[in-house]
């Protein structure tokens, strides 16, 4: 039930001693100021480092090596060469794979159109590889099953090879390229994801058909490494390890020879990353949660201040019948209201301060690989003030124990 006489008494006791009031606020308001801040802080990092990342954070990529070890007969320092039946036997072999992308590359091929020239990286890929990939077509498409079955000689192009080979006017889509003098056909632009010389590697890239690829380049039967997802809710580094075994029987590898295929687990290292992360998220608590601390030490002193001036009016109510249970809430409200205002401000200046350097970044295009779209999420500020109201009530714990144990003849005496 709301009774206004308490609070007016609330209101009248922190505005008496105002610069009191103030510097015991103040120690709250940084705490959780501190903490909006440093959390805030943190999450633009992770935005940063994460917004680099332009492919599947539970991809795998895998590729051969020489062997180090002898195997049935053969010597060891065999290079390894992967090819078209791997494939199938890595979707049959692993029920827990959903896309096997075997790749292929011309480095440095040299494109022409009509008398502009260049030199582009150029990849053979699947239609699977898009989910590997991340990348947004501008133009027209990716390559599909159709070009794979036909060996169609089309191609997808980066931003900067259209700059490049084409006017700012003209539509690439239609048009024709030569790659080492075979003639492609423009099929689709695409834009890469991510900031920094990831993208920028992106948009000097072109795609083929993986067959396409293979047959114009004398590539036939030859895979130069794979890029694999696993199903919904299945680790990376179970498939990692699976591949591995079914390429090392295929392939006459010895079951220990660790050395004969190269891998990376995206996975793994994005679970790095954010583990960083959470640990200066940690880091940031375990700060911030002292300041408030010793905020929360001088809001319970300054309640026993309270007490101990208001012994005789604490007095005077229990000889008038009050309860221990009204003076033990009355302090305790106290207590919570100047805890829970002084860090609300905080919450607010911090997430005032936090969204004004986020929109500033945005304004500007300062963002960069290492520090973007700082945020503070629902979940942190509701906890804030979760932190807040309990902080609050064990400063007035003490004080308000306290006061209930005034006695009413002893504080009717007091001076």
């Amino acid at each position: 039930m709301f009774d206004l006489d308490k609070w007016q008494e609330i209101y009248t006791s922190l505005k008496k001693h105002k610069l009191r009031t103030f510097l015991t606020a103040f120690g709250v308001f940084w705490g959780i100021f501190m903490l909006i801040v440093m959390l805030g802080a943190s999450k633009g990092l992770e935005n940063g480092v994460m917004s680099t990342l332009d492919i599947a954070a539970n991809s795998v990529f895998l590729w051969s090596n020489k062997t180090s070890e002898p195997h049935k007969g053969l010597k060891a320092g065999r290079f390894i060469k992967f090819q078209n039946d791997d494939v199938e036997a890595l979707y049959n072999q692993i029920p827990e794979i959903d896309v096997v992308a075997p790749r292929n590359v011309l480095n440095g091929a040299n494109v022409t159109r009509k008398t502009k020239s260049a030199g582009f990286s150029v990849f053979g890929d699947v239609p699977e590889f898009v989910k590997v990939k991340k990348m947004m077509i501008v133009e027209g498409r990716f390559v599909n099953k159709k070009d794979m079955e036909e060996r169609r000689k089309v191609a997808v192009i980066g931003e900067e090879v259209q700059k490049t080979l084409f006017t700012k006017d003209e539509n690439p889509i239609g048009q024709y390229i030569t790659i080492a003098g075979i003639y492609f056909q423009v099929v689709g632009v695409f834009r890469g994801f991510g900031r920094g010389e990831d993208v920028m590697e992106d948009a000097k890239t072109i795609y083929l058909p993986h067959k396409t690829l293979q047959t114009a380049f004398n590539q036939s039967n030859r895979i130069s490494w794979f890029a694999l997802l696993p199903k919904p809710n299945v680790p990376s580094s179970l498939i990692e390890k699976r591949a591995k075994e079914v390429l090392a029987t295929r392939h006459s590898v010895a079951p220990n020879d660790l050395k004969a295929f190269g891998s990376a687990n995206v996975e793994e290292e994005v679970a790095q990353i954010q583990g960083l992360f959470i640990g200066i998220s940690g880091f940031s608590w375990l700060v911030s949660i002292g300041t408030i601390f010793a905020g929360v030490i001088g809001v319970s002193n300054i309640m026993l201040i309270t007490v101990k001036e208001r012994t005789k009016e604490i007095g005077i109510r229990k000889a008038l019948g009050a309860t221990p249970y009204s003076i033990v809430s009355l302090i305790i409200q106290e207590s919570v209201v100047l805890t829970l205002i002084s860090g609300y401000i905080g919450l607010l200046v911090g997430v005032g301060l936090v969204e004004g350097l986020n929109q500033l970044l945005k304004s500007t295009g300062s963002e960069s690989d290492f520090f973007a779209n700082p945020e503070i999420s629902p979940v942190i500020a509701f906890t804030s003030l979760i932190v807040l109201v309990v902080s609050g009530a064990l400063a007035g714990l003490v004080p308000a124990r306290k006061a209930a144990m005034v006695n009413p003849v002893v504080a009717l005496k007091d001076e």
